[in-house]
């Protein structure tokens, strides 16, 4: 049952980009190679600055961060983000146990936190705690496009479709032409 549950987990993140922002040249090339064996692109960044100008560039999907780093830590860089992308899903990865930091990085808005080191265990609950997040991102994306076709057009299909019993394609494009002539 884990492997397939394993499997189902990786079809679905093999979909999705990422970023690992982490100073510490080792842990950044571990968490990396770890991470490309589940998402089709991996982007690694060693300070806030460049990974700042990586994700303008390539809006990943998930954002892996360090909090302590030289220059713009990953608090800061959190921050940037979300003023960017107030819905970017962002996880925090460290070994500190600064209850300060912890508190701001929440504040942030970090969708999560894992500490260092991290397990096998911990990777598949994290991952299967991303597609959740993102399965539940894209719903509210869908259900917010479905709801912002112009008024007068839902106006008129919804009088199309009480008054006539016909195909829902016949209706919607019956309303789009008489939309637009």
């Amino acid at each position: 049952m884990a492997n397939i549950d394993l499997i189902q987990l990786t079809e679905q993140t093999k979909k999705l980009t990422a970023m690992v922002v982490e100073d510490e040249k080792v842990t950044n090339e571990l968490l990396s190679s770890t991470f490309k064996n589940f998402f089709a692109h991996v982007d690694s960044c060693f300070d806030g600055e460049t990974a700042l100008k990586t994700y303008m560039e390539t809006k990943p999907d998930v954002v892996f961060v360090d909090i302590i780093m030289p220059g713009m830590d990953g608090i800061e860089l959190s921050r940037k983000i979300r003023e960017i992308n107030p819905s970017q899903i962002i996880i925090v990865i460290s070994a500190s146990n600064d209850i300060e930091k912890i508190s701001e990085s929440i504040k942030v808005g970090v969708n999560s936190f894992i500490q260092k080191p991290i397990d096998t265990k911990k990777i598949i609950e994290l991952l299967t705690n991303v597609t959740a997040m993102i399965a539940k991102k894209k719903k509210v994306e869908t259900k917010t496009f479905s709801i912002s076709l112009p008024l007068d057009i839902y106006d008129t299909v919804n009088e199309n479709a009480k008054a006539e019993s016909i195909s829902k394609n016949a209706v919607i494009i019956r309303a789009l032409r008489s939309f637009y002539e």
